[in-house]
């Protein structure tokens, strides 16, 4: 019997954007066995079921999410610089033609009645608010950290929703800069 030959990142990221996309309840086999070009025995052999598969995905998108922020923080000169620059990108892309949010945001809200899995979740988006944290905690004392990345986290959600709802970044950029006054902001 030939083994099937696949790139085991690439499966990840085709998955991760059908499920960003199109969600976990609208995503199907068919579609997942469709878009990464497998048969099914090999998805199931290789990643198991659906299930498993959006948990790997999920995971994919977080480690890619983790990487990315520690090297924003890693290359700005500040960490509040880094921060500013991550809200404004968030804001910016709002406005790209397919805009989709957050993938964690958007899967937290579709699962609020699959307690697993959004629970997997919410472990996910814990792992990038602990990366604000342990940044801030440069800055600030344990308890003023905490709440400092609480309140990224919040603002990140709010972007990421309110972004279906209006594409104005001005207004936006306007109330991260009066809600967060901490921030080094570059004035546009």
């Amino acid at each position: 019997m030939a083994k099937i030959q696949y790139d085991r990142l690439n499966v990840l990221t085709q998955t991760m954007n059908l499920f960003w996309q199109s969600g976990y309840h609208a995503t199907s086999m068919q579609a997942l066995f469709t878009v990464t070009g497998l048969k099914p025995g090999s998805v199931y052999l290789a990643f198991g079921n659906k299930e498993s598969l959006f948990k790997m995905s999920v995971e994919h998108y977080t480690n890619n999410a983790v990487a990315e922020l520690n090297r924003i923080f890693s290359e700005a000169d500040s960490v509040g610089e880094a921060i500013s620059l991550l809200l404004t990108s968030f804001v910016t892309n709002i406005n790209t033609e397919d805009y989709v949010g957050c993938f964690l945001v958007k899967s937290q809200l579709e699962l609020s009645n699959d307690c697993e899995l959004k629970a997997y979740v919410q472990q996910q988006l814990k792992r990038i608010e602990q990366v604000y944290e342990v940044n801030l905690l440069s800055l600030y004392e344990e308890k003023d950290a905490k709440e400092k990345a609480t309140s990224i986290m919040l603002h990140m959600f709010g972007i990421c929703v309110y972004g279906y709802h209006s594409k104005n970044q001005n207004i936006l950029m306007n109330t991260l800069h009066a809600s967060l006054p901490w921030l080094p902001w570059h004035q546009e």
